[in-house]
This record gives C-alpha cells, sequence and structure tokens, in this order.
C-alpha cells in the first residue's frame, strides 16, 4: 500500500480473503483445501498492516494508540465469537465456516471504497518481485519444517530428512534476502526500518509475544490433563481469557497516548511472565486456571498488536508505514511458527500431561522475563514524541488524493 495506495491495496486483501474462502468451502480434495487456505491467509495478512498505517495516515500521533486500541478490541470479540459461531456453523456442514465470510468480506469491500481515503503515491515503485520470492521460499521452508518437527524426539527429528533440510535452507536464504533488499530500489522489507534501536526491540518483542500466543494453543490440552474436563469443554476455559484480552486493548490503547510504549509494554511483559508462572504450577483448580488466564489475556493485550505497531508508526517515515506494519506482523507470525514447535517440544520432552505442559509454560515465562528486560531499553513517552515530532518535519508528503494535481490543497 506505501507503493499503489491504502485503498486498492486493502479492498485486494479483502477479496483474496473472501476467494480463499470461497476455495476452501468448495474444495473437493485437501490439496485445494489447502490452496484456499493458503490464498486466504495471504489476503488476511495484510489487513492489519494496512489498517495500521491508515491509522498512522489519518491519526495525529497522540491519538493513535487509542486507535489501535480499538483495533485490537475488535480483533479480540472476533475471536471471543468465532469458536461460538464456528459450533453453530458445523451443525450446517464444515464449508459454511468459509461461505459466512463471502458476505462479510462484500460489506467489508462496500464500506473501504467508500469511507478509506483515496490516496495514491506521487510516484510509483517498482515492486520488488526478487525479495518478495525469496521471503516467501524462507517462511515455507521454517513453516514446513516446524510442522514435521517430532516433539517426542526433537533431536533425531532435526536431522531428518523433512526437517533439516528445511530449516537449513531457511537459515541459509536469510542472508541472500537481506542482500537483495539493500540493492532494490524499493524493497519489500526496507533495512534501513531497523536502523534504530527502537525498531529493533520492536521486532524483537513482536517476535516473542507470537510466541507467548502460540502456547496458548495447548491451554485446553492442559486444561483436560490437569482439570480433568471434556475435550469439547476445555476450549469455552479459555473465553476469561479472550475476553480479558479484548478488554485490555482499548484500556492499553489509552494508556499509549498517555505514557508510551515502554511503560505498556513492560506491564505487560510482567503480567504475561506472572500467567504463564501461574500455569506452570498449576493446582486442580478450576478458578487458578481461569486467574492464570485473564493475567495472560492483559499481558497479551499489552504486548501484542497496539503497542509494537504503535512503536513502528512512531519510528517509521510516512512512505514506510505499511512496510513497517508488515514487518511486525512477519516477527509475530516467525514467532508464532518457533512457540508452537517449542512448547510442543519441551511438553513432549517432559513425558507431556500436566509436568509437560507445565514445564513448557515456565519456558515461556522465562522468555516473557527476557521481553521485560528487553522493555526496559525503549525509549520513553517523551523521546517518542519527539523522535515523531522530528519524522512529522522532515518528511515530505509523498501521497495525494486520487486525482488531485500536485501542489493542490484539498480546500
Amino acid at each position: 500500500s506505501d507503493a499503489f495506495g491504502r485503498r486498492p491495496i486493502y479492498v485486494l486483501d479483502v477479496a483474496l480473503f473472501a476467494l480463499g474462502s470461497l476455495m476452501a468451502a468448495l474444495a473437493p480434495a485437501f490439496p485445494l483445501l489447502l490452496v484456499g487456505r493458503s490464498i486466504q491467509g495471504l489476503g488476511a495478512g495484510g489487513i492489519f498492516p494496512v489498517a495500521s498505517a491508515v491509522i498512522g495516515d489519518t491519526f495525529p500521533p497522540d491519538r493513535r494508540g487509542r486507535a489501535l486500541g480499538l483495533i485490537g478490541a475488535v480483533f479480540g470479540l472476533a475471536f471471543l465469537i468465532g469458536p461460538i459461531l464456528g459450533g453453530i456453523l458445523l451443525r450446517f456442514g464444515w464449508p459454511w465456516l468459509f461461505l459466512l465470510n463471502l458476505p462479510i468480506a462484500a460489506v467489508v469491500i462496500g464500506l473501504s471504497w467508500r469511507l478509506l481515503p483515496s490516496v495514491r503515491p506521487d510516484r510509483r515503485r517498482p515492486f520488488d518481485w526478487t525479495g518478495m520470492i525469496t521471503l516467501s521460499v524462507m517462511l515455507a521452508c521454517l513453516a514446513y519444517g516446524l510442522n514435521q518437527v517430532d516433539t517426542r524426539a526433537i533431536f533425531a527429528s532435526l536431522v531428518s530428512p523433512t526437517v533439516g533440510p528445511f530449516l537449513g535452507g531457511a537459515v541459509l536464504l536469510v542472508l541472500p534476502f537481506w542482500w537483495a533488499e539493500q540493492r532494490a530500489p524499493d524493497p519489500i522489507l526496507r533495512p534501513t526500518l531497523f536502523r534504530t534501536r527502537q525498531a529493533i526491540l520492536a521486532g524483537g518483542l513482536s517476535a516473542g509475544a507470537g510466541l507467548g500466543e502460540a502456547g496458548l494453543v495447548f491451554l485446553p490440552s492442559l486444561a483436560v490433563a490437569a482439570l480433568g474436563v471434556e475435550k469439547h469443554t476445555a476450549s469455552f476455559l479459555l473465553m476469561p481469557m479472550v475476553l480479558a484480552m479484548a478488554v485490555g486493548s482499548p484500556l492499553v490503547g489509552r494508556l499509549l497516548d498517555q505514557w508510551g510504549s515502554k511503560v505498556v509494554i513492560l506491564a505487560g511483559s510482567l503480567l504475561l511472565t506472572w500467567g504463564m508462572i501461574l500455569l506452570g504450577f498449576l493446582s486442580a483448580q478450576l478458578g487458578f486456571f481461569l486467574l492464570a488466564g485473564v493475567i495472560v489475556g492483559l499481558g497479551l493485550s499489552a504486548l501484542l498488536g497496539a503497542p509494537v505497531r504503535y512503536i513502528m508508526l512512531n519510528e517509521a517515515p510516512p512512505r514506510d508505514r505499511a512496510a513497517a506494519q508488515g514487518a511486525i506482523t512477519l516477527f509475530t507470525s516467525i514467532g508464532q511458527l518457533v512457540g508452537g514447535a517449542l512448547v510442543g517440544a519441551v511438553a513432549a520432552s517432559q513425558g507431556g500431561g500436566v509436568t509437560g505442559y507445565q514445564a513448557a509454560y515456565l519456558v515461556v515465562a522465562a522468555i516473557a522475563l527476557l521481553l521485560t528486560v528487553m522493555a526496559v531499553g525503549l525509549k520513553s513517552r517523551a523521546q517518542e514524541m519527539a523522535t515523531q515530532e522530528r519524522l512529522e518535519a522532515a518528511g515530505r508528503p509523498d501521497v495525494r488524493r486520487a486525482g488531485q494535481p500536485l501542489g493542490e490543497s484539498d480546500g
């Protein structure tokens, strides 16, 4: 969207999500279902970065936190409603899980075309096909390799032909990708975005938060093992945690505008550490489990989404806002991939069951504590505002309304 404008790329992302949903719903075989899901993920991956960039374009620096927090609240409510609605739709057949997305996407596309600002760059930028292809292959190798890891024999699995070559390939592609991005006229991941300590810390924090979020996938299994609940009931025990994330997001947004990212992320990482420690010492008490979930939810609301995206809105120049937000999505996704494999591996190495999951969540607690140490290095609120004022003063507008000549004012 930095190169072609916010509105057309956002609409394209939603349309791709709808197309992938339709293909998945109509897929006669599993391979075609995977293709549909891939297209769905391609579209979904661009929605949040473009929406965050629009906030940077539209809202002044002292109100961006509130706007990002509201987006986080909407996503939290979607996670809350989704499982319930999914259970209802399954009564009519699994394709309806995907077909439901079509009318929603149609409404979103219509509203986006009507309400989003119609802006485009002053100059067209060449698309970075080399970087895009290299990054896609690198992430595909990483995802496939991690998904093939056998957590029951992790070290033997890492050198197996279904894991080792793919993980090794992902690592080897890092340098060619970085080399290509440094030489591309308009790179898909601009290396200069991460020349400041603040941006580097934001990338690390987003990866760590993604890792912590991935560990939540195993919470229903822990509930079944520790509390003795039925499998179909265990997922509903996550509702308080998801609700805490939804309620915490708008509050976090306001606190970002008042106190800055450092204070908020410090609080979030400490809450996440506390919640994971509680899960690591979980007893057979439902209230204890729910309390830990609420604390984890509040902690993630102060780490994922609004806080790290707020940092990058304050660090990236206007012409690179969407690219910077896409980088945050990338680091979060990598953290999620690694987190799922790590938690599963630690749990399996300790024999699985309650003991295994407790050990895994204690490892996640240690990582969350590391995030706390990283957050200490973030800029203060005053330093963040000084950086943003400098960027706004130094940057020249590189977008204009569609059809509006250069130099013509809106008034």
